[in-house]
């Protein structure tokens, strides 16, 4: 199990906010932490502890000046996603990413959208995709969601479902969207059929918030996920200390 550090930036501040709330129509944003320091610094700091693997996600437009400053600050460390297509993906590897994360670009519709997957992968190789299946429960079923996690697609979340997609990309990043930024626990039973589905690197994220829920992370997971935590950590304003994540961690 690797911790896997995340850098969100939303007008182009590092920010750890209510995902679910991003929308398009200038409502509100439930926002946990604003950091006074740039991505820079946080890009720096997981560097210096050898966490590689992490990702810069850019919440909306004017985030991407902030979002080159982390990549070139930890060249091959970081992944990158929000806005991500085939048009722009090599210029963000070109600039430091290891790899590019997508979501909308290949959902529209409520569906897979083959040829646009299938474009990128021609572009960058699979080998620097990963594919963001975050999603949400729908009657007891897990959908990927797409636009800010506002949409429901017609994607579940499968044996299926994970065993083609893995044909497409290196890795899986995947948001459990109703318990993201909250700090209330996290989807266990997700967590337990991710285990037992995936071959490939996939990250989890949403609502570990403790030492003890590493702990039961680590045991539903069977070590086999690596995870992300944001808002729940000291360095986002949160009360779980970052050194004691990445020291328990690296025990594994």
């Amino acid at each position: 199990m690797n911790f896997r550090p995340c850098i969100d930036i939303h007008q182009g501040k590092v920010k750890q906010i209510v995902g679910e709330t991003l929308n398009d129509e200038d409502k509100p944003v439930i926002e946990n932490y604003v950091s006074e320091y740039d991505s820079s610094y946080y890009a720096n700091m997981f560097k210096r502890n050898n966490l590689t693997g992490g990702h810069v996600i850019m919440l909306g437009d004017g985030n991407q000046d902030a979002a080159i400053e982390a990549l070139q600050a930890y060249p091959g460390g970081l992944q990158i996603g929000g806005g991500i297509n085939a048009d722009n993906a090599a210029y963000y590897l070109n600039n430091g990413a290891s790899h590019v994360i997508v979501t909308s670009y290949i959902f529209q519709d409520g569906e897979l959208k083959r040829d646009r997957l299938e474009k990128l992968v021609s572009k960058i190789g699979k080998e620097n995709l990963v594919i963001d299946l975050s999603c949400k429960k729908k009657d007891d079923k897990w959908f990927v969601v797409t636009d800010r996690w506002t949409k429901f697609s017609n994607i579940e979340i499968s044996q299926a479902t994970i065993e083609h997609m893995e044909q497409y990309c290196d890795e899986f990043l995947i948001h459990a969207a109703d318990v993201e930024g909250k700090r209330s626990g996290m989807e266990a039973s997700l967590v337990e059929k991710l285990a037992d589905w995936v071959t490939i690197p996939t990250t989890y994220a949403g609502g570990v918030r403790s030492i003890e829920d590493l702990e039961l992370f680590n045991k539903l997971s069977k070590g086999k996920l690596d995870v992300t935590i944001g808002s729940a950590l000291d360095i986002f304003g949160g009360d779980l200390s970052y050194k004691e994540v990445v020291n328990y961690c690296k025990k594994y």
